[in-house]
């Protein structure tokens, strides 16, 4: 039997740890009971592990020896209701599994059925670490998120790969894409304040308009991409909160603006830096200011060309040529960068669409094709194996 006839065989078991996954979600760093989970499964299995690794991770043990190859799955869940009326709906109020996490880690779980079975009976020598990551969503207040803090604890010293797959709502269900190189954006974050005047709303004169000196900030901001960066490279700016004013006739005395900057080229990253602070300047050509203060989030995650190709042959015999693509740039982040920095590395996206409604990532209906779990779990083992065995 192929990996993939053994995972299929696991397929209800499957589907039942996700849809438990699903109806308990946990915020980043907060994934106590996701944790649990997670070492009950291998603690049934017979696989060594230990928790409490960057907070609230759990590292799972197979095998002993070179090679030594590592499998990643990021845990948390987001701060978001449910809209959807199906049996495994979150009973967490406010608190949803709307990127597939628990999906990840059902993958996951799938690869360690399948691997603890082929070390048990001597048919792998080597070993794999499996890493259940927290806090992929969002970092602590210091900026470290979970990868980052699982990178710093050492998980990966001894390794020398890592592979991880990121399920995907909108592409076909069972398709695999793998893209060498560059593959999802830096996500840097700012925010600032607009600092005019402040006055009564029937004399303007006699005030300065921060609300007005905003917008030219904004239309400055919105020219930066297209005007000022070379077309042939990518990156986004993008003003997604405006706080101003308590009363409709009172010119308040300043505006605080947020967005995101998204990039994948360190020079394209200083530029957009740079070039927000000029859109800014503006405020002071009419004797206003400002203050703006960036922060430096998950670095682009860039795929290893080797083990990118080492994925794309994997994955053409596991699910066939017709279902493995070329990728797409991918503005969204991950905080498997850190990971990618640190060891030779690829992440691919598994396509899981549903049904013929659009259910984005991030989004109250949210949902996936569970036929995609077992899949997953046979390209995450079939990987294990091949590093092993190759």
């Amino acid at each position: 039997m192929t990996y993939l006839d053994r995972a299929n065989a696991l397929k209800d078991k499957l589907i039942a740890i996700r849809r438990d996954l699903h109806m308990h979600p946990e915020l980043a760093f907060q994934e106590v009971q996701t944790a649990q989970r997670v070492a009950e499964t291998l603690r049934d299995l017979g696989i060594e592990y230990e928790t409490g690794i960057a907070k609230t991770g759990v590292v799972a043990y197979l095998g002993e020896g070179k090679p030594r190859f590592a499998l990643r799955a990021d845990m948390d869940a987001l701060p978001i209701t449910e809209a959807n009326d199906v049996e495994y709906k979150s009973q967490s109020p406010g608190l949803m599994h709307a990127c597939g996490h628990d999906a990840h880690i059902t993958c996951l779980l799938g690869a360690a059925m399948i691997l603890s079975e082929d070390f048990k009976q001597g048919k792998l020598k080597g070993s794999v670490k499996l890493l259940f990551q927290p806090a992929e969503e969002k970092a602590d207040g210091s900026g470290n998120s979970g990868a980052k803090l699982m990178v710093e604890a050492g998980v990966l010293n001894d390794v020398q790969a890592v592979v991880g797959l990121h399920i995907d709502s909108m592409l076909p269900a069972g398709e695999v894409h793998v893209r060498a190189g560059p593959f999802m954006a830096a996500a840097d974050a700012f925010e600032a304040e607009v600092i005019g005047l402040g006055g009564h709303g029937a004399y303007p004169h006699t005030a300065l308009d921060p609300i007005w000196l905003a917008t030219q900030v904004i239309n400055a901001i919105h020219g930066i991409v297209p005007r000022r960066m070379n077309p042939a490279q990518h990156g986004v700016i993008s003003v997604c909160t405006i706080k101003a004013g308590t009363a409709e006739n009172v010119i308040p005395e300043s505006v605080r603006l947020g967005g995101t900057i998204r990039s994948f080229d360190p020079d394209v990253r200083a530029q957009l830096f740079a070039d927000l602070e000029r859109a800014f300047s503006i405020t002071r050509a009419w004797g206003g200011d400002y203050r703006l203060r960036i922060s430096y989030g998950y670095p682009p995650t860039v795929n290893n060309a080797k083990m990118t190709e080492f994925v794309r042959t994997m994955a053409i015999d596991v699910v066939g040529a017709e279902r493995v693509k070329e990728a797409e740039l991918h503005m969204g982040a991950e905080d498997f960068s850190y990971m990618a920095r640190a060891k030779p590395a690829t992440f691919f996206n598994l396509g899981a669409k549903k049904d013929n409604i659009s259910r984005p990532h991030h989004n109250p209906i949210f949902d996936i094709d569970e036929s995609t779990l077992p899949i997953g779990a046979a390209l995450l083992a079939e990987a294990a194996r091949r590093f092993l065995t190759q």
